[in-house]
Formats: structure tokens, sequence, C-alpha cells
């Protein structure tokens, strides 16, 4: 049996008679990178404050690295990292400065804080960056220096917090390679994210919306088993075409990329392709394709967006 980094059961979180959690359960194996995959507001970082005993659940069991959260959350703080989504350290420190901090506040020992500061620089290609004061950092330079502070402790389990949202595609892929080689290393790493690409390159990925997991699984798992197929479709007069086909109950969604519409319609139907021939008179000689499903089908599929 594969040993798990967090374990939660039935977990609910209510403030007031709002619900941002409801019922959740979550077993994240050790050395994985978990994803959170959501829309903003549906609990994704009220999950994550709870799960690292900075919210106390309303009701459920929450065990993290062998540690009850959040009785013994105190004791969790030496173990994890955490990365939020706005930076945050000093932007009037250096680079250099603001990685002593860290390791000061983990108790480091000079000798031990100066090689490990010298570490991260390397790590994370800001040795030439040691004395720049962070005001002056770019996005991408500023979230490399927050994962190199979050990890400043070795920590073995990282929490990330939509870590990627204000930086370019190349530094998000490079970001993601960093995270790859501390899962390679051992370390476990639960993220949240919106970005679609992001979740698919998680090893497993929990679909959240208004505080439920919808879908927990490997991503390649949750595509294969949608229970819808996927028809691309090249036709004239699209938006009319989309408005007839969600009409219909066999349709789940449909949605329009470029100059073809995206339809998913449901696994009863043996032949996609010639139902929609069949039923549509202004498809008879459309082009149409079996399409390869993805996490945007998967997303629209598990929660209640389909028809929107």
């Amino acid at each position: 049996m594969t040993e798990l980094a967090i374990q939660a059961k039935e977990v609910v979180k209510k403030f007031g008679d709002f619900t941002a959690i409801d019922g959740i359960n979550l077993s994240v194996p050790k050395g994985s990178i978990y994803g959170f995959l959501g829309p903003n507001g549906c609990g994704k970082s009220t999950t994550i404050r709870t799960l690292t005993g900075l919210l106390s659940p309303t009701s459920g069991t929450v065990d993290v690295l062998g540690l009850c959260i959040p009785k013994e959350s105190e004791a969790l703080r030496l173990k994890i990292g955490y990365m939020t989504q706005k930076f945050s350290l000093y932007d009037d420190l250096s680079v250099e400065e603001n990685l002593e901090f860290i390791g000061q506040i983990f108790g480091m020992e000079k000798q031990l804080l100066n090689a490990r500061v010298s570490e991260q620089l390397a790590t994370y290609g800001l040795d030439q960056l040691r004395k720049q004061r962070v005001s002056g950092m770019s996005g991408g330079q500023k979230q490399r220096l927050s994962l190199a502070a979050a990890t400043m402790h070795n920590p073995e389990l990282l929490f990330l917090d939509e870590p990627t949202s204000a930086v370019d595609p190349e530094n998000r892929r490079e970001f993601w390679e960093q995270l790859f080689d501390l899962s390679d290393k051992g370390t476990t790493i639960l993220v949240t994210t919106h970005y679609m690409d992001e979740a698919e390159r998680c090893h497993r990925l929990a679909i959240m919306e208004s505080g439920i997991i919808r879908a927990d699984g490997e991503p390649e798992e949750l595509m294969a088993n949608m229970g819808v197929n996927i028809v691309e479709v090249k036709a004239n007069n699209l938006r009319a075409l989309k408005a007839k086909l969600i009409a219909c109950d066999e349709v789940r969604s449909a949605a329009q990329l470029g100059i073809r519409l995206r339809v998913l319609i449901h696994q009863h139907i043996d032949d996609p392709i010639l139902w929609l021939r069949t039923n549509f008179s202004e498809l008879k000689d459309a082009e149409m394709n079996i399409a390869r499903p993805s996490l945007e089908d998967v997303f629209v599929t598990v929660t209640g967006k389909g028809r929107q």
C-alpha cells in the first residue's frame, strides 16, 4: 500500500451559513504531485489552509505527515513549505537576504544556512541576482525566489496556491520542471491551479466545484472515463448549430474552437458521427472527426457548467 502524505476524511469547513468545503475525502501519496483544479471561489485555497492547520475544519478528520491537524499544526509547520498566489517576500531586502531570513526562521545554524542559501541560488537560477533588491525583479524571478524560499528547509510537503498565475508560459514551464525535480527527490507537492495544461502535468488530480470534489484520479484515467465521445465538426453557421445541438439530451456540451465546434456526446450513442449526420441535415456532408479528450472536457463533464 502506498504511504500517504495527506489523508482527509469527510472534511467540512463552514463560515457562518456558507459551506466552503463540503465533505471532501482526500488521499495524497508521498512523493506525488497532486493537483486541485477548479474556478476561483470553488474552495481550493480554503482546502489548503485547512490541511496546513491555518483553518480548523468544522467537522471531519485531517492527517498530514502522520500528524492530526489542527491539533498538531505547530509541529507540522516545520515539515511543510507554503507558497501563496500573492508574492509575500520582502521587496526592500535582496534575494540573498530574503533566503537568509527564511532560514533563520527555521533555526538554521550559520554554516548550514550559508551553504543552503548558495545551493538554492544555484538551483533556481538566482546566483547572479544574489544582491538584487527584490522590488526590481521580474515576475518570473520573483516566482523562482518564492519557490526557493518555500523549500529552504527541505520540507517533506510543499503547498502551492496558484503559484503561476502572474507569470508567462515559458516561466510556467520552467517552474513545473523544478517541481518535478523536487518530486523526484521525494517531496510531496499539492498545487492548486485553474490552468488545464498545468493540471494535466499532475500525477493525480481533484476537480473541485462549490466546495465538492467532483472527480479524483490520474489525468489520463479521468479523460478515459468521461462517459462521452468527442466529435469536432467543421461546418457553416456554427453558433446556430451549437444552439440546436445543446438542446438535445444526447449532447453534454458544445463549444466553438476557431472554425470548428467541439461536441461532447454521451457514450450510449454508439456512432456519434452517424447520429449527427442523421439528426442534423446541415451536417449531412460536413467534415467531422473523433477527437482526443482533454481535461477541459473532463471539467465540463463532471461539473454543472456543461450547458452554459
